[in-house]
């Protein structure tokens, strides 16, 4: 009808990612908890100045004897609360680091494989079962025990055992794009494959690989926590679970030596699979959508 205005209909509102999340109390939960121990990693030299690892108080004060030492001590006098700071700052940092060193592993060989397919995939993907086939634990374990026990050292053994999951991930996402329309239009117009892995496949399947970041993190920080404990930690840096596994000997007496970093340890993983799994949600743009 003549005179009558149309107006054009309005597709659903994209909602932010942090709208997203901040709609979701477990993703809330674990951005405090993770806000929380970053903050005391970071606040670490200003609070607590000198070395973690020196003695500086009677040995096994209990939390609350002294205001100086709020955690307590340990059995050589150490100050726990100084000890979770700094440690703080190492877990997170191997979390990071090793998780982005098994990034660029898995994304790239799950990306070739998934692109290329044919005996590429083949053999990419018979190296990825090949690691899968090694429980990721004792093979970091290994790698630590012959390289020496450092922070490189860890960093690397992490990263090279976080990898083969994510592959399998990235090269799945990869084959359900590679025959999509864009793909092939650029294939046709004569795009180099780096420019169309780079700029039309890879963006598309980083939803899926964030929430899996932030699992390889917390993974990180529980498997250097496990070494550390067992004694093949960086022994010239303060560890959560080294600090665990010194408290053992007097866990029966004196429970808040491992009480303390374990409680630690708990909140930094458990912060950060409720980030996942509120990441896993808000990026679900079809959920969002419907």
């Amino acid at each position: 009808m003549a005179g009558v205005l149309t107006l054009p209909a309005t597709g659903p509102r994209r909602v932010g990612l942090l709208a997203r999340l901040a709609r979701r109390p477990s993703a809330c939960i674990g951005l405090v908890l993770l806000g929380l121990v970053a903050g005391a990693g970071l606040a670490a030299p200003v609070l607590f100045p000198g070395d973690p690892l020196d003695m500086v108080g009677a040995p096994l004060q209990w939390p609350g004897t002294d205001p100086a030492f709020p955690l307590g001590t340990d059995m050589l006098g150490r100050d726990i609360a100084a000890g979770i700071a700094h440690g703080a700052r190492i877990s997170l940092m191997i979390g990071a680091v090793a998780t982005l060193v098994a990034l660029v592993i898995g994304v790239g060989i799950g990306a070739a494989a998934g692109y290329y397919g044919g005996h590429i995939e083949a053999a990419l993907m018979r190296l990825t079962e090949l690691f899968q086939t090694i429980p990721p634990f004792l093979f970091t374990l290994a790698i630590v025990a012959v390289l020496q026990p450092s922070i490189p050292t860890i960093v690397l053994a992490i990263g090279l055992t976080g990898w083969p999951a994510l592959a399998r991930l990235v090269r799945a996402e990869v084959l359900r794009l590679r025959d999509g329309e864009l793909v092939q239009s650029s294939i046709v117009i004569g795009a180099s494959d780096a420019r169309i892995i780079g700029l039309h496949i890879l963006p598309n399947v980083l939803a899926p690989v964030i929430v899996s970041a932030s699992i390889l993190v917390a993974n990180a920080i529980l498997t250097e926590s496990s070494l550390a404990f067992l004694g093949l930690g960086d022994p010239n840096v303060v560890s959560w679970g080294a600090m665990v596994g010194a408290g053992r000997e007097v866990i029966r007496t004196d429970w808040f030596v491992a009480a303390a970093p374990g409680l630690a340890i708990v909140a930094a993983v458990l912060a950060l699979n409720l980030l996942g799994d509120g990441l896993n949600d808000a990026l679900d743009l079809k959920r969002e959508l419907r």
